[in-house]
């Protein structure tokens, strides 16, 4: 866990049920063979819903039923079922996602369009639907009870959440923290999932996030949109982008706060605490990418843009050469180089310069007189830190990346489909 920056405050053993009125659970239905595989995520009062979808143009039937339930101001729930993507399954994809939405809501005595639907996992299986009906009856039985079982440990099921919507990650991912809005407290919250099919264009694999803060509707989207773009937007694990990627983010207002509506200090608080969020939940995604064993963060300064400074960085990133110099610890910075001159951006050689670590290893259009025993020592590192400066503006971009080890192959060469 991440030293605390000020004014988070990360609550120990938190997940989304931290948030006020945020009830959830996971369990087995039969999709997967053993583990969980149905999550359930609800809110006992109406919410404000942010959400970003896939860009990918083969995607899930959900991510249309989603698009659709959303026209609407308030969403109370979300099903999810990993090891299905329940994509590229033909008109009866489409139905059996409607189906687990219409049948939250009736568990739930909820309206259809008040519940968002996620899958995730192999692409052009069909759901096997009597496993699923019965496991959204079994999980709305829970989330019926909460009220009523005071022995009922929120944080054990919203951990069972978190575990349920994984389908080849090693753990799960989950974080939640305080804010102090005024004279109040918020919390936010975020679980997510994902390993590979890591290079979003948009969001990440799924990942629900909760807050109990009050905020005006037009600022939530904006946000997310913001918070997503420099989070789950900027890391690369193999390249790929999954069918299903959603991010959704519900804020039900419990906390008691002064509503944010407009861009004042509890805004900027709120704003850089779910920056923290995903970025937090961004990089636990890269240090668990199929098969990979350290995790690098890309620096990349002095752009013409931001938007260049980004394209350099994931350049870099997806550059399977530098990956594998990375898996190697081998600061073959000359791999950088030419990922960089090759980014879609504005690159002057002779003002390129590339740190690794805290060596700087290229500048003036010539390696330089670096150490090269602590450049290989920080390539050894859990946490490679790679510095590109541009030297044409004042463009910056942070991204991440894993390296590219033989696991990875092993592990995607034997996945079933």
């Amino acid at each position: 866990m991440p030293a605390t920056p000020k004014p988070f405050e990360i609550i120990e053993d938190g997940t989304l049920t931290s948030v006020a009125g945020i009830r959830a659970t996971g369990l087995h239905c039969g999709v997967k063979r053993k583990r969980h595989d149905l999550a359930l995520i609800y809110s006992a009062v109406p919410t404000v819903a942010a959400a970003a979808f896939t860009t990918n143009k083969v995607n899930g039937p959900s991510i249309l039923v989603c698009k659709e339930n959303l026209k609407t101001p308030d969403v109370r729930a979300i099903i999810v079922v990993s090891g299905n993507a329940n994509t590229c399954t033909g008109k009866t994809g489409l139905e059996n996602a409607r189906e687990k939405v219409s049948l939250t809501a009736q568990n739930l005595g909820l309206k259809s369009d008040e519940v968002l639907v996620s899958s995730t996992g192999i692409i052009g299986r069909p759901l096997p639907m009597d496993q699923v009906r019965k496991g959204i009856g079994r999980a709305a039985k829970v989330i019926l009870r909460w009220t009523e079982e005071t022995s009922l440990d929120p944080s054990e099921h919203g951990h069972l959440a978190a575990r349920a919507i994984l389908t080849t990650d090693a753990y799960p991912k989950e974080i939640a923290v305080r804010v102090k809005l005024g004279r109040k407290t918020v919390t936010l919250a975020g679980i997510c999932k994902g390993a590979g099919m890591i290079a979003p264009n948009m969001a990440t694999m799924l990942c629900y996030m909760a807050t109990d803060a009050a905020i005006a509707p037009r600022l939530l989207q904006p946000l997310l949109k913001d918070a997503v773009e420099r989070s789950f937007n900027s890391i690369s694990v193999d390249g790929d982008t999954s069918t299903s990627d959603t991010a959704v983010l519900l804020s039900n207002g419990l906390a008691g706060n002064a509503a944010m509506d407009a861009e004042g200090k509890d805004y900027a608080r709120f704003r850089d605490a779910l920056h923290f969020v995903t970025r937090f939940l961004a990089q636990q995604v890269v240090r668990d990418g199929e098969g990979a064993t350290r995790l690098m963060e890309i620096c990349v300064r002095g752009a013409a843009s931001d938007v260049e400074a980004k394209r350099v960085g994931m350049t870099v990133a997806s550059s399977l050469l530098w990956k594998c110099a990375v898996f190697g610890g081998d600061p073959n910075w000359g791999r950088i180089a030419a990922a960089v001159g090759r980014a879609p951006a504005r690159v002057k050689q002779e003002r390129l310069v590339v740190k690794i670590g805290n060596q700087t290893v290229f500048a003036d259009d010539s390696p330089t007189d670096y150490n090269l025993k602590q450049a290989e020592s920080h390539m050894q590192e859990q946490k490679i830190h790679v510095t590109i400066e541009l030297g044409l503006g004042n463009g910056e971009w942070t991204v991440w990346g894993s390296d590219l080890s033989y696991d990875y192959v092993k592990l995607n060469a034997e996945y079933h489909t």
